[in-house]
Order: C-alpha cells, then structure tokens, then sequence
C-alpha cells in the first residue's frame, strides 16, 4: 500500500542518515500549558518511484514529522507521514502541516460542543459519515444566524421555535 511505502522508505532513509534522497529539516519548539513539545520537519524530495508506483500525478514529496512532547516527567513520541504536491522545503510545510490540524482540531471542539460529537452511537455502515455531513450542514446554517449567542444555544433555539428554525433555513 502507499502508506506501507511511504513508512518503509521514511525508515530506510533515516537509518542510512538520508543518504540516497534530497531532503530539508527544520526543528521547532513550542511549549504551552506545562508542555514543550520538539517537532522535526523532514521532506524528502526523491519520490518519482513512488509517484509511478501509485499512480500519483503531482505527487513530489514525502514529509515526516516526527514530535516528542513532554509533560511534567512524562514523555511522548510520535511520528507522522504525509504525502505532497508542494514542492516546498520543510520550514514552510512544517508549519502548513500544523495549522491544518489546528483547524481540524478546533472544528472537532465546536462539534463537540453543540451536538456533543463524541457522545454520538451512531457506528454502524455510512451513518456516521451521513450525520457528521448533517451537523456541518447545520454548524454553517447556525453561524449565519445574527446575534452573539452562542452556537450551541441557537442550536436548541432552533429545534425550540420553528420559526427561528425557518430563518436559518432560509438564509
């Protein structure tokens, strides 16, 4: 699979010292709220086999980040893979790459928040991709509405008054 290409060629290229394929770093620091967390960055620039191995067009880097964070006396590792049509070097992916998850991780909260996401039993075929189109559907129709209540208050206003529930749809 390409997954199982891309962690087997990051692991081959890394235990050789990068070697055999062009590659850019970057380190970052961060810490917040008690943690420092250390990112690497590393892109790795030689994947046309990879590209035709899979068929994919536009396909010119593989990126792996790896991060350890550290809380109190605690320490975790963890590495990712990406692929990329960018052809940028890894102190502007890094940070790509974080912000992405950033909003991806902010969405899930406010999911969360107003439908109480993680709560939801729905598990079964394609229900669970079904409602989670739904309740974007209805995030976006609920950030339209005017006022500063909250999201999750208008959301029970909505299922409350059927005329609110009209504007909403309306908009």
């Amino acid at each position: 699979s390409l997954r199982e290409d891309v962690e087997l060629f990051a692991a081959e290229q890394k235990a050789n010292g990068f070697k055999d394929t062009a590659i850019s770093r970057h380190h970052s620091v961060d810490g917040d709220h008690g943690r420092i967390e250390t990112r690497t960055t590393t892109v790795m620039h030689d994947v046309a086999w990879l590209k035709d191995r899979h068929d994919w067009p536009g396909l010119t880097s593989v990126v792996m980040v790896e991060s350890m964070r550290e809380i109190g006396a605690k320490c975790e590792q963890e590495t990712r893979f990406y692929i990329a049509s960018l052809a940028s070097p890894a102190d502007q992916l890094g940070p790509v790459i974080r912000s992405h998850w950033a909003v991806e991780n902010s969405l899930h909260w406010i999911m969360d928040m107003v439908f109480r996401d993680d709560d939801c039993r729905v598990r079964t075929d394609h229900a669970p991709a079904n409602f989670t189109t739904l309740k974007h559907m209805a995030i976006n129709l609920i950030r339209k509405a005017p006022g500063k209540d909250s999201l999750r208050l208008k959301r029970k206003v909505a299922a409350w008054d059927d005329d609110f529930l009209a504007s909403l749809l309306a908009a």
